[in-house]
């Protein structure tokens, strides 16, 4: 497999180290070299934290195909959906925290929050955010994140209630983008801190 673009691995070596005490990094690094060669990979950066210490930061390879700088341990790279987790965490680690819970409706943490429909509106819940069933097409709206965008959250939330459902509210899954800026506004919403921060 040839990546063309800049990626970044989360690597699960478990013959590297017995346990995050005994970190080798050395191994490590071996491993990464190893992983990079073998899916043809220019560049990434790699982190290790354990109990608030950084145990490695470190940049491998190229960040730049055409100018060949290198990565370093802060080099920025994409990385693209994997941002849904994180908004998955913080909304769970607030469902904990007894600050939100997942059958919340939307418009009680986003009064602005309208879709297409006002039932749908009406209805969404938390949960709903992050299942990717709110009757929106696959990737529908995406042209207000992708590829880039100068639109804040606010526009992208009120740009919501133009687009017209594909399906009925929970009955089919599309995988959709815009649910996940709004959960991420939920997080901001709720926990006082930028979604970014």
């Amino acid at each position: 497999m040839k990546l063309t673009n800049l990626a970044a691995f989360t690597l699960l070596a478990s013959a590297t180290f017995n346990t995050w005490a005994q970190v080798d990094t050395n191994k490590i690094e071996e491993v990464i070299k190893t992983s990079m060669a073998r899916f043809d990979v220019p560049g990434m950066a790699v982190a290790i934290v354990e109990n608030d210490e950084v145990v490695l930061a470190k940049g491998f390879g190229i960040a730049n195909l055409n100018t060949k700088a290198e990565v370093n341990k802060d080099t920025l790279f994409g990385i693209a959906s994997n941002t849904k987790a994180f908004t998955s965490a913080a909304l769970a680690k607030l469902v904990d925290e007894g600050k939100l819970r997942w059958d919340d409706r939307v418009i009680d943490h986003l009064p602005e929050f309208r879709l297409y429909d006002s039932y749908v509106t009406r209805e969404m819940r938390v949960r709903d955010l992050l299942s990717h069933r709110s009757g929106l097409g696959l990737g529908q709206g995406d042209l207000m994140i992708w590829p880039s965008t100068d639109k804040s959250v606010a526009d992208i939330l009120s740009g919501l209630k133009y687009l017209k459902p594909a399906s009925s509210f929970r009955s089919k899954y599309a995988y959709n983008n815009l649910m996940f800026v709004t959960a991420g506004e939920v997080v901001a919403r709720v926990s006082g801190i930028s979604w970014n921060d």
